[in-house]
């Protein structure tokens, strides 16, 4: 029994990273049971046996696209070596997202994303992990600013930022282009907004 049920997971995640495959090179359209047992190299009704619906291996396919990235997010929180290049870890997640096989999800997930528009499962399962990625990203925003007297509305402000310009990133690599040159730039440019919405918060503080 255990064996058995091992085995199904094992299944269901290769259906799920086939699927995510599958959309990042035809889109939502373009996804379909026997497309799936035929890239997966799976017998024909094995993606139907596992997952009745469209709808079903739809949401599954978010769920995993949602347990990478936060595997992930993980990985680049853990204290890394000096060959990394000493760079932030939402910029190394980000330049991460930037190269294969991980940029063919990030492609996935804007498909998904969509979807999500029209169907609110997904949409709950997004909504969730947006908002550990948030809370993380608070974390990161905040070490990132040692011995700043750091008022919580300006880091809401510099964590909505940040969010907001790491999806235009992400938005950019789908659409094949790459808007930082590596690592230590793309820190530079979220360092500039950080620091900058912390001047304005600071400057604002200091009128009379």
């Amino acid at each position: 029994m255990t064996r058995r049920k091992a085995n199904a997971d094992e299944r269901r995640r290769l259906l799920c990273d086939t699927a995510i495959q599958l959309l990042a090179l035809e889109g939502a359209k373009g996804l379909s049971h026997p497309k799936v047992d035929q890239r997966a190299g799976l017998p024909a009704g094995s993606t139907s046996f596992y997952f009745r619906t469209r709808a079903s291996l739809l949401l599954a396919t978010t769920r995993r696209v949602c347990e990478l990235d936060l595997a992930d997010l993980s990985a680049v929180l853990e204290p890394r070596g000096d060959d990394e290049g000493g760079i932030s870890p939402l910029a190394a997640l980000i330049m991460l997202s930037a190269q294969e096989p991980r940029l063919s999800r990030t492609k996935a997930r804007f498909e998904l994303i969509l979807q999500a528009n029209r169907d609110p499962d997904l949409a709950t399962v997004f909504d969730e992990n947006i908002a550990l990625f948030a809370q993380v990203q608070r974390d990161i925003v905040i070490r990132s600013q040692p011995g700043r007297d750091l008022d919580p509305a300006t880091v809401d402000e510099q964590v909505s930022a940040t969010l907001n310009f790491v999806s235009g990133l992400f938005m950019r690599l789908v659409a094949g282009q790459r808007a930082f040159d590596d690592g230590p730039h793309l820190d530079r440019l979220l360092a500039g907004i950080i620091n900058g919405i912390a001047a304005v918060h600071q400057d604002t503080a200091d009128e009379p």
